[in-house]
């Protein structure tokens, strides 16, 4: 879309953040109010109960939708133009609302590259593989087929019930995975036409990082923003199981986050983080002009010899709220807390008092 065309109309002094009622809303809301911006959430009916209730004050405005998919309905469209909203896009909003409504009809700003969002689904061409080589980051290597598998694998598709969350199962080889698969069809936990498509991934075994990073158009350069590890169930209970329980109760792990620790990194190792962060920025600059936007993760683990292997790039805010409070690199950087969305408000506010909008949207 015309970024010129999108601002037309704006004005840089009343600005609105708006995000969907998901994933990070709360962050983005806390952070903008924390830099003096006004905030927007758009809910699903009977999913607003947080953004209306107990957090309604961090909002100055709520929209309530039948869908999420009805933001791009001309009349929200209308109505988030006409308060000078700029969008944050979240997980939830790639995969409610769609790549397709998002890049053709949703004429609003976001804060974020608007071509990068489909590149999360290793389906698309190009994905994120392609931009993780083009970066030079090491990545697990990939099986094309099952019969293909030679080794502990991690099998990723969507869940049938829950298409915003993964799939995940491990195999070892091409008849574990035809027996696996087939369970789960049966028992209705994915579909055939998922399991057509599957990502096949080698499983890498090390220590879990989300590495939490900030573009910044206007500086010019790559902040190191903090990292955090998913608590993700029921594999955090399975861990937690002596192995006569495991024995005793075999359950097949499943990995869907529903909290987030966070933690620092071995300084040592801070030099290849920062490295990492900046030539993926390159790649995604090559591969998607104008590239990345703001906030963006690797996702991966450090291997015994303190190589990092990136298993999955988050190319918009990733769900890490924790950051601000228990990862230290933002008091490091700026000397006191930021969370992820006050960074966010930051750049935004400083484009507006610059008429440099224009190089924070897409």
């Amino acid at each position: 879309m015309d970024v010129s065309r999108l601002l037309e109309g704006y004005h840089p002094e009343r600005l609105t953040i708006g995000c969907l009622g998901s994933h990070t809303a709360l962050e983005i809301a806390y952070g903008a109010h924390q830099e003096g911006v006004r905030t927007l959430v758009v809910c699903q009916l009977g999913r607003e109960r947080a953004y209306t209730g107990q957090y309604r004050h961090l909002f100055d405005e709520v929209i309530i939708l039948q869908r999420f998919a009805d933001i791009t309905s001309s009349e929200i469209v209308e109505r988030l133009r006409s308060t000078n909203t700029i969008f944050v896009p979240n997980r939830s909003f790639a995969v409610y609302v769609g790549y397709e409504a998002i890049e053709n009809n949703f004429p609003v700003p976001l804060f974020g590259g608007r071509p990068l969002l489909r590149a999360e689904e290793r389906t698309a061409s190009p994905n994120q593989y392609d931009l993780l080589d083009l970066a030079g980051i090491r990545r697990p290597k990939h099986f094309v087929h099952p019969s293909e598998i030679d080794r502990l694998v991690m099998v990723k598709l969507p869940q049938a019930k829950r298409n915003v969350e993964r799939g995940f199962f491990t195999a070892t080889s091409a008849e574990e995975f035809q027996t696996i698969s087939d369970r789960l069809l049966a028992a209705g936990e994915i579909r055939s036409e998922d399991l057509a498509s599957a990502t096949i991934e080698e499983f890498v075994v090390g220590a879990q990082f989300n590495l939490d990073y900030f573009w910044s158009p206007l500086e010019g350069r790559t902040e190191f923003l903090g990292a955090d590890q998913r608590i993700e169930t029921n594999i955090e209970g399975i861990l937690h199981m002596t192995a006569a329980e495991q024995a005793a109760a075999p359950l097949r792990p499943t990995l869907i986050p529903v909290g987030h620790r966070g933690i620092s990194v071995r300084e040592s190792l801070l030099e290849h983080v920062l490295d990492m962060g900046e030539r993926m920025v390159v790649a995604c600059t090559k591969a998607f002009p104008p590239g990345v936007i703001g906030p963006f993760a690797l996702q991966g683990v450090f291997d015994d010899q303190g190589r990092f292997i990136c298993f999955d790039v988050s190319l918009r805010i990733p769900g890490a709220p924790i950051l601000m409070t228990t990862s230290p690199y933002t008091r490091y950087l700026y000397g006191a807390e930021l969370s992820t969305g006050g960074r966010i408000a930051r750049e935004l506010v400083r484009a507006a008092a610059s008429s440099r909008l224009a190089l924070v949207v897409s």
